[in-house]
């Protein structure tokens, strides 16, 4: 008999269902998965929030949501009539017992399997959400739950979430939601990696000189403004998204790529990360905050302008970090995030040693370097040199050149996936692999919270820069100090 851990859901309760990210994403990646005829024909899709809507009118809703999130190449009339016919709805609202009575009244009538519960809300309503779906009974062996980041604010928080949280639902049946795992190029660094007998002799101390990570936001705060300026840069970017791109770049091959191995690998490189404190301030822990500037052409307001008053929260994070183990010792891993930089770029830039020894006179060699593009294109670029050509009384005159994989190009017969069409997938089957577990969680929060206090202790501020550029001076003399420039 097939175990409930691995059988595939029939219900799934989405709490904020009428909220952004909801019909921005959610909704949408529901559709391709129906498209593409990877959606269980029992699942049936509950949704609550607390908007008093009927049934009708959040099938309106989903509508019109889908109306503008599905490409017009991609929308079939069929496809989202099908859908709406496995979506209702009912209001919920926390404080509300007789709603939330009516609400796990729904759930008990609606269930005929495993359900998924996916929590897009606000964090500090995880725990409270399942404690009542445990009070109720519906929390209990056959039950997954999804959350979306950010854990916390800090470590102490995590850890009241995620007591709260597994109080209710075991590990194995939590699925800590970081997009960025279920984006296509993320995957593909894992398949550079592990799939090619090329990079692994290369991937090392002996042969790297350097890693960035870089991923950088054309935008503003775009209306989050409360959300943002009690998150700031570090908490919404560099916790989560870039520690992820760096423990996937970073950690040793597992054993399988089933959940125990690949998590058991990332957090072994969250647990090598050299603290970075009160000593490093300003130095190799850089912050910034945008000013008024031009973006693309484009005049923009700075961030107290936008906020519409005085903050020192940061919109800008540079890092000079370490991994002590014998695979990364002595390379540096520079990560970096903003808002309002020059362009929008998610990418993984890993420089190799120079050659020991140039034998062409007079010409210059350059480290070759590999380039992992994630968006806004997906792209695979190794940087070599080789011959200029024509002829020269001196030699050899040597040039880069570059050789490049757009995915895109070669799978152009394939439609671009929304990330959380990969994590809903695996999320109805019980496949944890691309989600984060409890302990790197922590571990992550564990290193950014020294971050935070080193910065305290040294009374350190956030420094400006203007809009449209890539952050503030101490962000260039972070890497030029040691030898290293940006890739900009």
């Amino acid at each position: 008999m097939e175990s409930m851990s691995n059988q595939s859901a029939t219900l799934l309760v989405i709490f904020g269902a009428t909220g952004d990210l909801a019909q921005r994403m959610l909704l949408p990646s529901l559709y391709g998965l129906l498209r593409d005829g990877l959606m269980s024909e029992r699942l049936r899709i509950l949704g609550t929030a607390r908007s008093e809507l009927d049934q009708a009118g959040f099938r309106e809703l989903v509508g019109q949501a889908l109306a503008r999130g599905v490409p017009s190449a991609e929308y079939d009339e069929a496809i989202v009539a099908d859908l709406l016919q496995r979506i209702d709805y009912t209001p919920g609202s926390l404080g509300e017992a007789s709603s939330m009575a009516a609400l796990t009244d729904r759930i008990a009538q609606l269930r005929d399997g495993v359900i998924v519960y996916h929590l897009s809300t606000a964090p500090r309503f995880y725990a409270p959400i399942c404690e009542m779906l445990g009070n109720a009974g519906l929390a209990g062996a056959g039950t997954r739950v999804l959350l979306e980041k950010p854990i916390g604010h800090d470590l102490a928080s995590a850890i009241d979430i995620n007591d709260g949280v597994t109080r209710h639902f075991d590990e194995d049946r939590v699925f800590r939601v970081d997009h960025y795992l279920g984006k296509e190029g993320v995957q593909n660094l894992l398949s550079l990696r592990f799939g090619n007998a090329l990079f692994e002799p290369l991937w090392n101390t002996r042969r790297v000189e350097q890693v960035q990570i870089t991923v950088a936001e054309t935008v503003g705060v775009e209306g989050r403004g409360d959300y943002y300026d009690h998150s700031g840069a570090m908490r919404d970017m560099l916790q989560n998204h870039l520690l992820q791109l760096l423990c996937l770049t970073a950690m040793e091959p597992p054993a399988r790529f089933e959940p125990g191995s690949v998590r058991n690998e990332k957090l072994k490189v969250l647990r090598s990360l050299r603290p970075l404190g009160a000593a490093d301030a300003g130095i190799d822990a850089v912050a910034g905050q945008y000013a008024s500037g031009a973006v693309n052409g484009q005049a923009v307001p700075g961030y107290r302008e936008e906020l519409g008053r005085d903050s020192d929260t940061e919109t800008f994070v540079a890092l000079r970090a370490h991994i002590d183990n014998w695979r990364w010792s002595g390379v540096p891993f520079y990560l970096r995030t903003g808002k309002r930089m020059s362009r929008r770029c998610t990418e993984i830039y890993i420089q190799f040693r120079a050659v020991p020894h140039s034998i062409f006179t007079g010409a210059k060699t350059e480290p070759n370097a590999l380039l992992i593009q994630l968006q806004p294109e997906e792209r695979i670029s190794l940087k070599l040199m080789t011959k200029t050509p024509g002829l020269d009384r001196d030699g050899l005159r040597l040039s880069k050149v570059a050789l490049d994989l757009d995915l895109h190009d070669a799978f152009d017969d394939m439609r671009r996936r929304l990330a959380y069409e990969r994590l809903y997938l695996d999320a109805m089957e019980g496949n944890g692999t691309l989600f984060v577990r409890r302990d790197e969680t922590e571990a992550a929060w564990e290193w950014v919270d020294g971050i935070f206090a080193g910065w305290h202790t040294a009374g350190y501020v956030p420094k400006s820069y203007q809009a449209g550029t890539w952050g503030p001076g101490s962000a260039v003399a972070l890497t030029e100090r040691h030898g290293h420039s940006w890739r900009e």
